[in-house]
């Protein structure tokens, strides 16, 4: 799918000029940066929210600015630092995108923007300058809290014992009216019997990039991502020689300094963000996280990499230094709910052209992520995962980055299975997931529910509610790390085009509904534009399996064709045996006994679930067994059901 157009957070204004950067697939050596004939095109883009004092300037060679060059007295430089750590470890890595060379020039701050642009720009040495524009959290709703967490009973329908596991409709949604009259059962990521083939692994990292998380909080800290040199070392020494002082479980790049979570204008986003991802299952306290694991330690790690602190940071230079030190210490998978204004950015060259920061600070990461580094293929994918949140504006585009053509940009539903009403949709949207809906209850229980730092919400909760893109996206990194723990147990390995492809196919549908109004909203105007569909785990995992999956109505007899299996001559074969465990007939309710009719398997299920069985036939006196998934949902796709 050509992306054209992200947003939910950032807020960032830019202007077009070509020739800023190669694409990933293009560059191998020193990106390169465009002509310096003309001063007016070394500056990238326009001041929006800049943060005041500082410029950020790309060189044509390693010799940095001298701040006392008469060239730029009226500037009155006070420092020039690399924009990254360059390390003896990630030094080549950093040349091939150009990142080596990037600097930041702070001075005086009563000197104007733009001049000092202008002025930085007529040096030769001067490749490219960017304003450091900033970003800003917008939630679609500000989080309520959960009180009295410990008296909710566990969801009895679910393998694990984690008491306000009932209430996350977005693992497993029932239809039940009392969430909201218009709560349609199998609006959910289908994740429940996906659990009972795997909950995670330790091994696969997912970045948070946002605010911080609470790394102490009882249903995170077991899952967050250790720095062990830094953890065992001393207090106040970069004892991994990485160039960050003290990055336990992440680090802090607002205030170059320790993660933080409870300043003033905090809203708790990034360990809401994380919970989604990550919390720990079956453990008897709190919620679940998607790729949690099982109780016994094996759940995804969380690495926290702030970007966001007490309404400052969000600027390029935080997010590009997050990304780059997420790939450093072999993340898999970056999940950012933030993002420039959607129809700022139109185009992926556009996007290339006025942030070449961070768009290569992303391609490194597409490069180097999942322990890629060095030359090294990781354990399952050949590179990074990008997943961004496609915004909150209500528009029929998605902002950048998450448009760019190798990132995925996430839409967002509520418990109604339709679009929530905040939701971007159209150009540059790839698959949709839970995020909630506040329109749908006068309580908060149709948002999503997920874990919160105590201390900054209003009765000191570990718990709460939030709605947004920023909360669909974590379902998708989590559904995507569910799927690179599946991989890893099986023993296979992909490139990231084909992960993705099978991320994207692995879906329901969402067309089905898209017809008339809710509150106002013309759903005709959503057809074919949220993505291609509901994420489903289960569906990924049996793609990672290599078991065909179909998906078959609720409530009424279906016929599966099996010549997708046997051939053109299945209905004449004799259909000798069909194995399906107990729990697996639990799962989809199947009701009566299933049977074969020329040639198609009848079965009818009554429970929305998912399940494996195997069917036997006769070929020629030879026994063939073929092994087949089924999910059981309320929509089913024109052709079939068939991925």
């Amino acid at each position: 799918m050509k992306k054209y157009i992200l947003t939910y957070l950032l807020v960032s204004g830019c202007l077009f000029f070509p020739g800023c950067a190669d694409r990933l697939e293009e560059s191998t050596d020193a990106v390169d940066y465009g002509s310096a004939a003309d001063i007016r095109t070394k500056v990238a883009n326009t001041p929006e929210r800049p943060v005041e004092g500082m410029l950020l300037v790309c060189l044509d060679s390693h010799d940095a600015i001298e701040p006392a060059d008469s060239r730029f007295h009226s500037v009155n430089i006070k420092s020039v630092e690399p924009a990254f750590n360059v390390t003896e470890k990630n030094a080549a890595r950093l040349a091939r995108f150009g990142l080596d060379k990037w600097y930041v020039v702070r001075f005086d701050g009563k000197v104007g923007l733009s001049d000092a642009a202008m002025t930085l720009a007529s040096a030769d040495e001067v490749r490219k300058v960017q304003f450091n524009n900033r970003g800003r959290l917008t939630d679609a709703a500000s989080p309520a809290p959960v009180s009295g967490a410990a008296s909710v009973q566990p969801a009895q329908s679910f393998m694990f014992d984690d008491p306000l596991l009932s209430g996350q409709w977005h693992y497993l949604n029932d239809g039940n009216r009392s969430l909201a009259p218009s709560a349609r059962a199998g609006a959910d990521i289908n994740v429940k019997d996906a659990w009972g083939l795997t909950g995670g692994d330790p091994d696969i990292i997912v970045a948070i990039v946002d605010e911080a998380v609470k790394y102490s909080h009882p249903d995170l800290e077991p899952n967050m991502w250790v720095n062990e040199k830094e953890l065992n070392g001393t207090e106040g020494v970069d004892d991994d020689g990485n160039g960050f002082v003290d990055d336990i479980y992440g680090y802090n790049f607002v205030t170059d300094g320790p993660l933080s979570w409870d300043n003033e204008k905090d809203t708790g986003h990034g360990t809401h963000v994380a919970g989604t991802v990550a919390a720990v299952n079956n453990n008897g306290i709190g919620v679940c996280g998607v790729a949690g694991g099982t109780g016994n330690g094996d759940g995804v790690r969380l690495m926290s990499c702030q970007i966001f602190a007490d309404e400052s940071g969000g600027d390029d230079l935080s997010c590009a230094r997050a990304v780059v030190y997420a790939a450093d210490n072999g993340a898999s998978i970056l999940q950012v709910s933030s993002g420039y204004d959607a129809g700022m950015l139109l185009s992926d060259e556009e996007f290339m052209a006025s942030c070449p920061l961070y768009y290569n600070a992303l391609m490194y990461f597409l490069k180097y992520g999942g322990g890629n580094l060095d030359g090294n293929t990781g354990d399952v994918l050949d590179g990074g995962l990008v997943i961004y949140a496609a915004g909150n504006e209500a528009m029929d585009i998605s902002g950048y980055p998450a448009a760019f053509k190798d990132f995925i940009s996430v839409t967002s539903v509520g418990p109604d299975y339709l679009p929530a009403y905040y939701t971007n949709y159209g150009q540059g949207c790839n698959i949709a997931a839970p995020g909630g809906d506040a329109q749908l209850s006068a309580e908060p229980v149709t948002q999503i529910l997920s874990t919160m730092p105590s201390e900054i919400t209003d009765d000191g909760s570990d718990y709460g509610y939030m709605q947004g893109t920023s909360m669909a996206c974590p379902h998708v990194s989590g559904v995507a790390a569910l799927g690179l723990s599946y991989a890893k147990k099986l023993g296979k390995k992909f490139t990231r085009e084909e992960f993705t492809s099978m991320l994207l196919t692995s879906v329901n549908d969402l067309e089905y509904y898209l017809d008339g109004e809710k509150d106002g909203m013309n759903l005709y105007l959503y057809r074919g534009q949220m993505g291609t569909g509901l994420v489903d785990a289960w569906k990924l995992l049996m793609q990672i399996e290599g078991t065909p999956c179909v998906t078959v109505p609720v409530g009424k007899e279906a016929l599966v064709d099996l010549s997708t299996y046997f051939g053109g001559g299945a209905a004449s074969l004799d259909y000798t045996g069909l194995e399906m465990s107990d729990d697996a007939k639990s799962a989809l309710g199947v009701e009566g006994e299933p049977s074969f009719k020329y040639g198609k398997l009848a079965i009818k299920c009554t429970e929305y679930g998912s399940a494996k069985l195997k069917v036997t036939a006769d070929v020629a006196g030879m026994q063939v067994t073929k092994t087949v998934s089924l999910v059981s949902r309320g929509a089913v796709s024109s052709n079939g059901g068939w991925l």
